[in-house]
Parts: C-alpha cells; sequence; structure tokens
C-alpha cells in the first residue's frame, strides 16, 4: 500500500504540470484566429511532434484537429490494438486533449460511446471544446481519478490507457478498478512505460521525473504482477520500445538531477521502455 502523503504529492505534481499544458493548449485556441477542424489550421504550439507522427498513421492525424495533435501526450497508440466494433462503449483511462478517444469515437461509430477520464480540470475543459468544435457527439469527458473511477461495475466494453498508469502512485488501484468496471470478457489495451532492473533511488525520488513519466514507472514483471492480482488473464505485450538514455534526459527534471547528482547517462541505458499489451476479463 503506498502512504497517502505521497499519493497527494504526486498527484498534485502530475496535476500541476499537465494543467499548464492544457492551459497553455486553450489559450493559444482561443488567440487563434481560425476555427476549422483540420490539422492544417489551429496548429499547436510548437507544431505537430515528431513522436506523435510515429504513433499515429497520417490517416487518423490527418481526421484530428491540430489542438487534438498537438497536445498529444502518449508514448503509444492503444487504439490501433483495440480491435474496437461499432457499437462498444470504451473507457480512456488518462484522456488528456482527447485524442485516443475522437479515434476511438470513430471505430464505434454513432451506436458506441467513449468515456474520457481526467483529474486535470484544464485537461477537460480543452478535451470538452475539442470535442465540440469537432462535433463529435459520441464522446464525453468526465473528471475523476483512474484509482476510483467514476463508472459503474461491468458497464465497459474496452479500456485504453496511453502512458497515464505510470503516473499513478497507486497503480494495483488502477488495475482493480479497470477490472471492476469492465464488462466479462472485456478487454484492457494500455500503452504505457515500465523499467528494468531498477533506477537509481534518486531518480525514483524525483516528482517533477515522475511527472515526466519516467521514475513513478514500475518494473515489468512487478507491472504485470500487478494486472494478474487485479485479476486479469491472458496478458500479452505486443511492442516494447526501448527509450535511449540521451531521450530519458531531456526532461528536464532528470536533467536537473543528473546534474545535481552527478549521475551518469549510463545508469539509464536499456533501463526505460514503452509498452503495448493487452489483458482480458475472463
Amino acid at each position: 500500500m503506498v502512504a497517502d502523503d505521497k499519493i497527494n504529492r504526486v498527484t498534485q505534481t502530475v496535476r500541476e504540470k499537465y494543467g499548464k499544458l492544457a492551459e497553455q493548449q486553450l489559450e493559444y485556441n482561443e488567440n487563434s484566429s481560425c476555427g476549422c477542424g483540420s490539422s492544417s489550421c489551429c496548429a499547436s504550439l510548437e507544431g505537430l511532434a515528431e513522436e506523435v507522427k510515429d504513433l499515429y498513421s497520417p490517416s487518423e492525424l490527418d481526421s484530428l484537429a491540430g489542438s487534438v495533435t498537438g497536445i498529444s501526450l502518449g508514448c503509444g497508440n492503444p487504439t490501433a490494438i483495440g480491435d474496437l466494433k461499432p457499437g462498444q462503449s470504451v473507457l480512456d483511462l488518462g484522456s488528456g486533449g482527447g485524442i485516443d478517444c475522437f479515434l476511438a469515437a470513430k471505430k464505434v461509430g454513432p451506436e458506441g460511446h467513449v468515456i474520457g477520464l481526467d483529474m486535470t480540470t484544464k485537461m477537460i475543459d480543452l478535451a470538452r471544446a475539442n470535442a465540440k468544435n469537432q462535433d463529435i457527439k459520441n464522446v464525453e469527458f468526465r473528471y475523476g481519478y483512474i484509482e476510483d473511477i467514476p463508472v459503474t461495475d461491468c458497464s465497459v466494453d474496452v479500456i485504453i490507457s496511453n502512458c497515464v498508469i505510470n503516473l499513478s502512485a497507486d497503480k494495483l488501484a488502477v488495475f482493480r478498478e479497470a477490472f471492476r468496471v469492465l464488462k466479462p470478457s472485456g478487454i484492457l489495451n494500455v500503452s504505457d512505460i515500465v523499467t528494468y532492473g531498477g533506477l537509481p533511488i534518486e531518480l525514483v525520488e524525483q516528482l517533477s521525473a515522475w511527472a515526466g513519466c519516467v521514475s513513478g514507472a514500475l518494473d515489468e514483471e512487478l507491472y504485470l504482477g500487478q494486472m494478474r492480482e487485479a485479476g486479469f488473464q491472458r496478458i500479452e505485450v505486443l511492442e516494447r520500445k526501448y527509450y535511449p538514455a540521451s531521450m530519458i534526459a531531456e526532461d528536464e527534471g532528470v536533467q536537473a538531477l543528473l546534474k545535481e547528482r552527478k549521475l551518469s547517462l549510463s545508469e539509464l541505458e536499456k533501463k526505460i521502455a514503452s509498452i503495448t499489451l493487452r489483458a482480458h476479463k475472463d
């Protein structure tokens, strides 16, 4: 069990960081003179990141506004492995600006329904504005915590989550809640960050790095073990992509820590990866 004070500190740190990002995008949208829904207009603060281009197909990106793609903060594309079907209900844990919700909404069609869950009010505001601007009606965004999901038992066909569970200080609670709200035979599709062989203790304790998706990550075996403990079965890791140490060090919190503690980049080599996995509620 994770101590309550640590959960509160991590939650506050994450909320502040992503709240500021959402607020910046909202302000940019309000000051922009364009009102269209294409990705060629209403671009993000710094344009479309190369990482986003690597995660989503050109057809997926072209169908969404720049205010959506410009604030994509994921490490994978969980909807690509979801095998979503028309009429299904989908829940996105940590929906951010809504990119995965909107892609899922297209797959499940007008008879389906998508719920985006986020604990940052500014992100909810941004996602709702994005949905309204694109006239997407089969998506709703709810405020709440992934450790205490405001969704009824056994009501969702598929859960997706993109680089969010690693930010939680109580991942077992997240997996138990996900298991609770899934229907029998439901599927959990996750893209997330995991580690291998542990990280320097200084990095683990650096909350700014936690909000940057680095030190909050669990070892892959522990991550999968907590999923099994929550009740999930037939867990398949479909992809692993290791992050080079130089990329990890681009995070401001990590940079400060490396300098302050005189740590070597070699200590981070092959220690962190993004994985895409599928798990079943049988």
